[in-house]
C-alpha cells in the first residue's frame, strides 16, 4: 500500500508497506528495521514479537544505565537514563496484526518519561507518519508484515 505521494527526502518516510517488506524512503526493507526522522534507518535484530526484551527496546531509544545509588528506589528511580534528544515516543509496529509486550519489557522506559506504543506495522507506520509530520521526536520500530 502506497502511504504518501510526497515526501521530505531529508525526513525518514514511511512511503509504502505490504507483504514482507517496509518502504522508507522509496527503499524497500524485508526484514524488521528502527529509524527516526533523522539518521540511519537501521536494522532491527528481531525477527518476530517474541524476540522483543527490555534491551532491544531501551537501545532502540537511546536509554543508557547510569551507575545506581543505593537509595534511587526512594525516589523510584531504575538506573536507567535517557538521552536529551531521546524520543517523546517509540511505536512498536509488530506485524499484521498487534501483539501487546509484557509489562516488565515497557515499563522501565514508561518509568524514564517515554510512551511505548504497540501496534499493527499498518497502524505504527502511518501514526510514524503523522507524528513525524508534527515535528515530534519519534522512533519507530517495524516487524514486516506475515505473508497471509
Amino acid at each position: 500500500m502506497q502511504l504518501q505521494a510526497e515526501s521530505n527526502p531529508a525526513l525518514n518516510t514511511v512511503t509504502a508497506y505490504g507483504e514482507r517488506f517496509i518502504e522508507i524512503n522509496a527503499v524497500s526493507y524485508k526484514h524488521a528495521v528502527y529509524f527516526a526522522p533523522e539518521g540511519p534507518v537501521n536494522t532491527w535484530q528481531v525477527g518476530s514479537i517474541a524476540d522483543i526484551n527490555g534491551a532491544s527496546l531501551q537501545a532502540i531509544a537511546g536509554v543508557e544505565k547510569r551507575k545506581l545509588d543505593p537509595l534511587d528506589f526512594l525516589d523510584g528511580r531504575t538506573g536507567l537514563s535517557k538521552a536529551d534528544n531521546a524520543p517523546e515516543v517509540l511505536l512498536i509496529g509488530t506485524g499484521q496484526t498487534q501483539h501487546f509486550l509484557p509489562s516488565h519489557i515497557t515499563q522501565p522506559l514508561l518509568d524514564i518519561g517515554i510512551g511505548v506504543e504497540t501496534m499493527s506495522t499498518y497502524a505504527a507506520a502511518r501514526t510514524y507518519n503523522i507524528l513525524m509530520s508534527e515535528g515530534r521526536r519519534v522512533v519507530a520500530a517495524l516487524l514486516p508484515l506475515e505473508q497471509k
